[in-house]
């Protein structure tokens, strides 16, 4: 790959919808000439993107090998290996909520949680080889890996990052990247989605999931190299014309959540995208000026996005009954069992029906533009 411009590859956060990245990473390993060789030099994760940014990571030696073990991880996903979804643990919750609401948090403290994800960090500890994000540096195989966060304590958005030795840490405004050895801590803090999941200590600060308030989810793989950036997003495709035609009721609560989520995870990206389209733009109109060229530090940046082609909530509503029976009774008294609640349950829905049938999504949306994704990468 000598000569070719350095390919960040950035996996957005999305809960269970990050099933849909597996898939077109496979794919990409069918293109490759050597399917060992890692096409990503630079991988950026956040939320549950991270999950699989460091799996690629530690196994950026083999990329086919990384990328297969990781498949197997997700179809084999069930909710219990994330949260904990049983009745006894559930109905505590809802306890715990009433009384410390009724009592002002004086009788029992505020809870940290709706969700607990204990299990998620069992499971990560299980399956993540973090020492093998060291060997893939080592061997060259990889140059940088980041996971975003975003801290309670300061409001910043925080990449922490693993890298090669000129990498240099920065800071801007509302976001800032920090070198330090990605660990468990890390990606549990860069998945804790407010309200779901408790956030997690670091140092002496606290974390949330690295989408809130992440300004410019380019960036962080621009800063630690990249020339080019792939992009693989969760942006689920637009309802369908039932739903549309429904829209003039009242949202629902699950409606409600499933639209703070989408605008914490999708929203930003979306924009960063137009942004950075603009500015390729101004650079490609000023390509013959040069005395107009050397007066901006603006450099163009090819990028390629794949976002699903087909609507996540509608395979998501074929699969809902999946959901523990508890669980499943508070998310349809919600409506996030109903057709216009179902992008709440996209995020939760870690079952091997419905991540499997994203994989499968990816995997065929990636081979469908097989082609431009070669160009893209130089194959």
């Amino acid at each position: 790959m000598t000569g070719q411009k350095k390919i960040g590859l950035v996996l957005s956060g999305g809960g269970a919808r990050a099933a849909y990245q597996v898939g077109v990473l496979l794919a990409i390993s069918r293109m490759l000439p050597d399917p060992r060789v890692n096409p990503f030099p630079i991988i950026c994760g956040t939320s549950a993107g991270a999950i699989n940014a460091v799996a690629l990571a530690s196994g950026a030696s083999n990329y086919q090998h990384a990328v297969l073990t990781l498949s197997q991880v997700w179809k084999q996903l069930r909710i219990r290996d994330v949260y904990d979804a049983s009745a006894p643990y559930l109905l505590k919750t809802f306890l715990h909520f009433g009384v410390a609401l009724l009592s002002g948090g004086r009788l029992w403290g505020n809870p940290q949680s709706f969700l607990n994800n204990a299990p998620l960090r069992d499971m990560l500890r299980r399956t993540m080889v973090f020492e093998g994000v060291d060997y893939s540096l080592e061997c060259g195989s990889l140059q940088a890996l980041g996971l975003t966060a975003s801290c309670y304590t300061t409001g910043m958005s925080v990449t922490f990052f693993q890298g090669a030795e000129h990498l240099s840490e920065w800071e801007r405004y509302q976001r800032l990247g920090v070198r330090e050895r990605i660990g468990l801590d890390h990606m549990m803090a860069t998945s804790a989605i407010p309200v779901f999941f408790p956030s997690v200590r670091i140092g002496e600060k606290f974390y949330c999931d690295g989408a809130v308030r992440q300004l410019s989810p380019l960036s962080p793989a621009l800063h630690l190299g990249a020339e080019k950036l792939f992009v693989v997003g969760l942006a689920s495709k637009r309802p369908d014309t039932i739903e549309r035609r429904r829209s003039g009721s009242y949202p629902t609560p699950a409606q409600i959540f499933g639209h703070l989520l989408n605008s914490v995870f999708i929203d930003s990206m979306a924009v960063d995208m137009e942004r950075l389209t603009r500015v390729n733009h101004t650079l490609s109109l000023l390509e013959n000026h040069q005395e107009l060229t050397g007066l901006t530090q603006l450099k163009k940046v090819d990028i390629f996005m794949l976002n699903p082609s087909k609507s996540l909530e509608g395979i998501a509503y074929r699969h809902s009954r999946l959901f523990p029976p508890v669980l499943r009774f508070v998310m349809s008294s919600t409506g996030a069992t109903g057709q216009r609640g179902m992008a709440l349950a996209t995020y939760l829905l870690f079952e091997p029906g419905f991540c499997r049938e994203l994989i499968a999504l990816g995997y065929r949306d990636a081979l469908h533009q097989k082609d431009d994704i070669m160009r893209f990468l130089e194959l």
